[in-house]
């Protein structure tokens, strides 16, 4: 399962970054081109016309959650497995290089989330804590 796992996470992933860097080239000759003609529509968000595309961004980022998980669980369900491979059940057999890469990717996802919500509740605590009377009024 962790070659599957590798293959459509990454070829999801893929799709997901292409779609979003489509949009934001869209969104940005929109508007630019509302800049540089000076349009005066009712519609103050030219990018509202693609409103679906949001769902699709939804489904795909869902789909990549799920998946996440559940390679989580495919990898680490089997830590070290057999890299000789059997003959009477060849499905148990991994590739060393292959399941190294995968531990490698979801450590560096972990330790990317790690940071993230350490750098939220950080940030967070520094909101709290903080008044207008720390700056100083000069």
């Amino acid at each position: 399962m962790i070659p599957l796992y590798l293959l459509v996470g990454g070829v999801v992933g893929s799709l997901k970054v292409t779609l979003l860097l489509y949009d934001t080239a869209r969104m940005r000759s929109l508007l630019s081109k509302s800049v540089v003609i000076g349009d005066d529509d009712d519609d103050e968000y030219p990018w509202r016309q693609n409103a679906h595309k949001y769902y699709i961004h939804v489904i795909l980022s869902a789909f990549l959650f799920i998946w996440f998980i559940l390679g989580n669980y495919w990898v680490f369900s089997v830590y070290m497995p057999n890299f000789i491979p059997p003959f009477h059940r060849p499905q148990d057999y991994c590739r060393k290089s292959l399941y190294i890469f995968s531990l490698f990717v979801l450590a560096l996802a972990h330790s990317a989330l790690v940071l993230l919500l350490s750098c939220t509740a950080c940030l967070y605590v520094c909101s709290r804590t903080s008044t207008r009377d720390d700056y100083g009024q000069d």
